[in-house]
C-alpha cells in the first residue's frame, strides 16, 4: 500500500532542494548589471545570463516538456539559444557566440526561470519516478553551473583593466604557514573504486569496480602559494626539464610566468579574485593552475600527481561535506589549511589520470546520455571540489574533468610519491 505521507514528505524535500538551488543561482548574479551578465570573456566561459537560462532550459525540456502532458514551452525560440551540446535536441547557437545574445535580457531570463519554477512545483505531485530522478539530476547539474558562474564571472572581470571587485573583501588576518607536508601511506593491493549506488551519483562515477594500487603515499594537504612562489623563484617556468613536451610548448606559446590572475608588484605577488586585486596569501592553497603546471611542479618537487584511484581511496575516509565550499553568494577563495588531512573543498586537485570510462560503463538512453560520456577524450580527472562548489554536491567518487591547458577553475594539486 502506498504511504501517502512518505510521498508528500519526499515531494517537499525535492521541492525544497530544487528551490534552494535555484535561489542560490540568482543570488550569485544579484550584483551584476545586464551588461555584466551578457558578455563572454572566452570560448571556454559562458555569460552569466546564459548559465541561468541553460539550467532553466534543462528543467523545462527534460521534465516539463517530456513528462507533463499538454505543457507548452514558455517561448519556443529559447531552446535554440540555450541548448549547450545535446545533439539529440537539434541545432543550437554556436558556443563562442553566446556573448552576442543581448536579448532576452537578464530580467527576462529571470522571469522565465520563475515561470518554470512555478510550473514544476505545481506538476511535481503528478510526476513519475523517472521525472523526479531527472529533477534531482537537474539540481546537481545546476550546482555545477553555479561553480561555472563564479569562475566565468571572475574571468570576465579580470579582463577589465579596472579589475573591479564583485563583492567587497573581508579584512585579512595574517596566518602562519602550514607545517611541512606529512606523507600519508595509502592503501595498496586490490580495492573497490567508484560510486556504490547509494544516493546520487553521475553516470561517469560508476560502475563500481576493482582497481589495483601499488604502494604509495599522498601529501596531507595541497601545495600553497608560498611553495609555488619558490618554484617560480627557482626558474620553474624557465626550465624545460620539469615540463612535459606539450606543457613546455604551451608555456612558450602563451608566455606563462605564473598561475592565472597572479601579478608581480615589485617584490611581492598579488592575485585577482572576486573581491578584486589583493596581496597573495602565501599560506593559502595555490589555485588557477593547469594540469601542465601541476605536473611540472610535482616533477620539480621530486614527486608526482596522484592517480584518481589513489586519491579516492584516501578521501573515502573523510567527510565530503566538510571543508571550504560555497554556502552563499560572496567572494569565495581557497583558505589556508587548519591542521589535519583535508581532501574536500578549497581547490579541485589535478590527478595524473585520464578521463576515460570505467569498465562496464554505458551511456544512458536519450539526450541525457550525452551528459558525460561523450567528453571522455583528451581530458584529465580532478577530485575533491573547490571553494566554488556548493556544499553537499561533491563526494569521494566525484570525477571532474578538464583539458590539460585549462586553468580558469579553482584548480590546485596534491603531491604523491611511490613507496
Amino acid at each position: 500500500m502506498r504511504d501517502e505521507r512518505a510521498v508528500k514528505s519526499n515531494d517537499r524535500d525535492l521541492t525544497d532542494h530544487y528551490l534552494q538551488v535555484r535561489r542560490l543561482s540568482e543570488a550569485l548574479v544579484e550584483r551584476l548589471s545586464d551588461a555584466d551578465a551578457t558578455v563572454q570573456s572566452m570560448d571556454d566561459a559562458s555569460p552569466a545570463k546564459w548559465h541561468l537560462a541553460h539550467t532553466t532550459w534543462f528543467f523545462e525540456t527534460f521534465i516539463l516538456r517530456d513528462h507533463l502532458p499538454g505543457y507548452r514551452l514558455y517561448d519556443d525560440r529559447l531552446p535554440y539559444l540555450f541548448n549547450s551540446y545535446y545533439e539529440a535536441e537539434g541545432q543550437r547557437h554556436a558556443r563562442p557566440r553566446r556573448g552576442m545574445v543581448t536579448r532576452p535580457t537578464l530580467d527576462q531570463v529571470i522571469e522565465w526561470r520563475r515561470a518554470v519554477d512555478a510550473a514544476l512545483a505545481d506538476a511535481l505531485p503528478m510526476l513519475s519516478d523517472e521525472a523526479r530522478a531527472l529533477i534531482e539530476l537537474g539540481c546537481h547539474h545546476e550546482q555545477q553551473h553555479q561553480e561555472l558562474l563564479l569562475t566565468d564571472i571572475l574571468h570576465l572581470f579580470a579582463q577589465n583593466p579596472l579589475e573591479p571587485a564583485i563583492w567587497p573583501g573581508e579584512p585579512k588576518q595574517p596566518v602562519a604557514m602550514p607545517d611541512p607536508v606529512r606523507w600519508i601511506e595509502g592503501a595498496s593491493g586490490p580495492i573497490d573504486i567508484g560510486h556504490d549506488g547509494t544516493g546520487f551519483g553521475f553516470d561517469c562515477e560508476g560502475p563500481r569496480h576493482a582497481a589495483l594500487l601499488a604502494p604509495h603515499a599522498l601529501a596531507d594537504r595541497t601545495v600553497t602559494n608560498g611553495e609555488w612562489a619558490d618554484f617560480i623563484a627557482d626558474g620553474g617556468y624557465a626550465t624545460p626539464r620539469w615540463w612535459l613536451s606539450d606543457g613546455w610548448a604551451w608555456v612558450q606559446a602563451e608566455r606563462i610566468e605564473g598561475p592565472l590572475y597572479w601579478r608581480r608588484d615589485g617584490r611581492t605577488w598579488t592575485r585577482f579574485g572576486l573581491d578584486g586585486r589583493r596581496p597573495l596569501d602565501p599560506a593559502a592553497p595555490v589555485t588557477h593552475i593547469s594540469f601542465y603546471e601541476a605536473d611540472s611542479y610535482a616533477a620539480w618537487a621530486g614527486a608526482r600527481l596522484p592517480t584518481e584511484f589513489e586519491w579516492e581511496a584516501a578521501a573515502a575516509r573523510h567527510d565530503p561535506h566538510a571543508g571550504n565550499f560555497l554556502d552563499r553568494a560572496g567572494p569565495v577563495e581557497p583558505r589556508p589549511a587548519r591542521g589535519g588531512p583535508a581532501f574536500f573543498g578549497d581547490v579541485w586537485e589535478w590527478t595524473g589520470s585520464a578521463y576515460r570510462p570505467y569498465p562496464g560503463f554505458r551511456t544512458a538512453e536519450g539526450a541525457v546520455g550525452e551528459y558525460n560520456g561523450k567528453f571522455m577524450s583528451g581530458q584529465f580527472v580532478l577530485r575533491g571540489g573547490s571553494c566554488a562548489s556548493p556544499r553537499g554536491h561533491v563526494r569521494a567518487s566525484y570525477r571532474n574533468f578538464f583539458h590539460p591547458h585549462q586553468r580558469w577553475q579553482f584548480t590546485g594539486l596534491r603531491l604523491a610519491k611511490d613507496l
